[in-house]
């Protein structure tokens, strides 16, 4: 395995994953701070990792497993975190979190089938940029200057679980007809 600046960014993204629980539990004034920077931090990894190894030519099979594998374990932390702390409604973490695992079996799927490439769509990386807004803003959970930066967050979760379904309908639409022709051979197996 290549050990490259973006796949140990990658992994740094996952060592933040228990720093995020550690200070989120404190829930003080201070600690809504304090886990708002540290998900921020990690969310701007996830852009930074991918980014460095577009432009230096390090994309790795390590990388390409990794990443995706970080970013679900740090949304579906911080989602669980914030329905246990009454601070996000749990089915929008149900429709989050329930893509990601479709999609990500899909795609996995998919990969295994030789012809097929799976490309992340535009819809997909607005509805992570927008996740990733709503969660620092829930995460905050105070006012500033005058704003409810929990109310923001809530509106913008919405509008994520919106984009999230559908993403994944842009996803299940593409292979479709790759998933029709999958279960007509093994049909006939």
């Amino acid at each position: 395995m290549k050990w490259t600046i973006s796949n140990q960014l990658t992994l740094g993204r996952v060592v933040l994953i228990p720093v995020l629980i550690a200070v989120f539990y404190l829930a003080t004034p201070l600690a809504y701070w304090v886990s708002a920077i540290v998900f921020s931090l990690a969310a701007f990894t996830d852009w930074l990792d991918g980014y460095l190894a577009r432009t230096r030519g390090e994309e790795t099979a390590f990388g390409k497993f990794l990443d995706p594998v970080a970013d679900k374990l740090l949304v579906a932390t911080a989602l669980v975190m914030l329905v246990s702390a009454d601070m996000a409604p749990a089915i929008l973490a149900v429709i989050i979190i329930g893509r990601e695992i479709t999609i990500g079996a899909l795609r996995e799927w998919l990969a295994q089938r030789a012809s097929v490439i799976v490309h992340v769509s535009q819809m997909a990386k607005w509805k992570t940029a927008i996740q990733m807004l709503a969660i620092v803003l829930l995460l905050l959970h105070v006012d500033v200057m005058g704003f409810s930066m929990h109310e923001t967050g809530l509106v913008l979760l919405w509008l994520a679980a919106v984009l999230t379904l559908w993403s994944g309908y842009e996803y299940i639409r593409d292979a479709w007809p790759e998933l029709k022709e999958g279960s007509i051979d093994s049909s006939s197996k």
